[in-house]
């Protein structure tokens, strides 16, 4: 590994070095940053995924909804489609992506839309719907033709923006200096038992600037639901004598699998590439290790993302008559940072109404 990424370093200090270029004509005013006239809170990272940004977009929404009229705008990742789209309950994942559909379908009430332009998309919601107060653009902190009025960033608590390298060595898609544009850097998928000390010694890690704020998160796992409704009971719980066929196309499923090990008996984990298109032979890999699962206790779990984006033609038909779940998510806020990060996105929004 550490050959390759020696073969691999020049072209990693090219990209970072187009990257550098890039955001320097952007700080300069050569390449312009749209500047709207409400509130806009982008949402994002250095690296390219797995530090929770659904999450997080998804408490932004929660925290919101009964304070202001909000819409969300995503690129929407992987879909068929192009140009700007109101995401509505019948679009499928490969209309929209997956975890736009993912807003809609966990959020009803929610505004969502996809469009590449983010500033045409932010312009097209504030014709459709003007009484808008907010929009949350998700996975856009490289997008700098926005210029948002509120900038958060994440970073993994197992692999910090400042111990990564430019792609294609490491994962970050800009030098690390890029998160000075950050109002606030949130440290995800922090243990759930989380000490001051440790909080204290990755804040200096970090060297933040006076207006930054730093926060720290976790994740919480909830009760698992059927993946195709009215096909199985809708409340059961894991147990220690359950075996699970478990199978993600995420970025980082290690913490939901170290998860599920302390709440079941055994794990046969299939993982997938992050926004993978499941196809009729991996539905088969995926049955074939549920049936070499022993006892009667054992159903197959995924994730909430994959759950969408399985209703494709021909792989219901296959997993419609098994006990297939998947288990939700949500982020929590270590110790008083929920309130002071809650306080710092209202005060925000209604300040700027």
């Amino acid at each position: 590994m550490k050959i390759v990424r020696f073969f691999l370093y020049p072209f990693a200090l090219i990209y970072g070095g187009v990257m550098t270029i890039r955001n320097f004509l952007f700080d300069t005013g050569v390449l312009p940053s749209e500047l709207h006239s409400l509130p806009i809170i982008a949402v994002g990272n250095l690296s390219m995924g797995g530090t929770g940004k659904s999450p997080h977009v998804e408490y932004l929404i929660r925290l919101l909804k009964r304070r202001a009229k909000i819409a969300t705008l995503s690129r929407g990742y992987g879909r068929k489609t192009s140009g700007f789209i109101e995401v509505a309950p019948t679009h499928s994942f490969l209309e929209v992506g997956d975890e736009p559909k993912v807003f809609k379908k966990n959020y009803s009430y929610l505004n969502v839309f996809v469009d590449a332009n983010r500033n045409r998309g932010i312009r097209k919601i504030q014709e459709l719907y003007p009484e808008t107060k907010c929009v949350i653009l998700d996975d856009a902190f490289q997008h700098r033709s926005v210029k948002p009025g509120l900038s958060v960033l994440l970073t993994d608590y197992s692999k910090l923006y400042i111990k990564d390298m430019m792609l294609p060595t490491g994962g970050l898609r800009e030098p690390q200096w890029g998160a000075q544009r950050a109002d606030i850097i949130v440290v995800t998928k922090c243990p759930s038992i989380f000490s001051p000390v440790d909080a204290r010694a990755i804040r200096k890690q970090l060297k933040t600037k006076p207006y930054q704020k730093v926060y720290f998160s976790y994740l919480s796992y909830g009760n698992v639901k059927p993946v195709y409704e009215n096909e199985h009971p809708k409340n059961i719980k894991l147990s220690k004598n359950q075996n699970i066929a478990l199978f993600t196309g995420i970025a980082k499923p290690s913490i939901l699998e170290y998860h599920l090990k302390d709440e079941v008996n055994e794990i046969k984990h299939l993982r997938f590439g992050d926004h993978h298109n499941f196809m009729i032979n991996d539905i088969q890999k995926i049955l074939k290790e549920f049936d070499q699962l022993k006892g009667d206790k054992k159903i197959i779990l995924t994730t909430e993302k994959d759950a969408v984006r399985l209703k494709s033609a021909g792989i219901k038909e296959l997993l419609g008559d098994k006990p297939i779940y998947y288990i939700p998510v949500q982020v929590q806020f270590h110790g008083k940072d929920k309130e002071e990060f809650d306080e710092q996105i209202i005060e925000y929004v209604t300040r700027n109404k």
